[in-house]
């Protein structure tokens, strides 16, 4: 049955990679592809993301370059990212767009940091969800007659111990994010 909680666990480090991923497309005054993960763009009747229709690079610290493989998506991409909540202007010269990063201003650090926080709670619900699930399977294993009482007791403080370990990543992970957007 301790295979089971192994299981609840990589359920658990999963919910960890979307906090992380959700973290990192939130921009920190710096260019990185990853502000694009979320935006997608009509191509051929299909939502598909940027980065599959069109390559993009790094020009220097505070630009972003996109260059469809297609002109005729040079529109509805910088549709698709004025319509985003990125919050930045392209500018498209026929080639390629490009995303000029401002500084962040202090009211704008405040309200990504809330976004931030908001992803690190999403990810700790999750994460007491798997752990609620687990513990309805430990009861229904109790009652089967699978596992005896102190069984269940064990797994349960097991399970409470890693739950709480998960939380504090989700912490860590959220108060790094922090740190990175509140730099100037």
């Amino acid at each position: 049955m301790s295979v089971e909680i192994k299981n609840y666990d990589q359920k658990m480090k999963k919910t960890l990679d979307a906090v992380k991923a959700n973290n990192a497309s939130v921009r920190a005054g710096r260019a990185n592809a990853a502000v694009l993960d979320r935006i997608t763009v009509d191509y051929y009747g299909v939502a598909t993301p940027i980065q599959q229709v069109a390559s993009i690079s790094t020009p220097d610290p505070r630009t972003l370059a996109i260059q469809p493989w297609d002109r005729s998506l040079l529109k509805p991409i910088e549709k698709a990212i004025q319509t985003s909540d990125l919050g930045i202007h392209p500018q498209n010269d026929g080639v390629v767009i490009r995303l000029a990063f401002p500084q962040l201003t202090e009211e704008r650090r405040r309200e990504l940091t809330k976004q931030v926080r908001k992803y690190g709670e999403e990810g700790k619900v999750a994460i007491r969800n798997i752990r609620r699930d687990a513990m309805d399977a430990i009861k229904k294993g109790v009652k089967a007659s699978e596992l005896t009482e102190d069984d269940q007791k064990q797994m349960e403080k097991e399970l409470q111990e890693l739950t709480e370990k998960r939380c504090k990543d989700v912490d860590d992970i959220t108060a790094a994010k922090e740190k990175e957007l509140m730099a100037v």
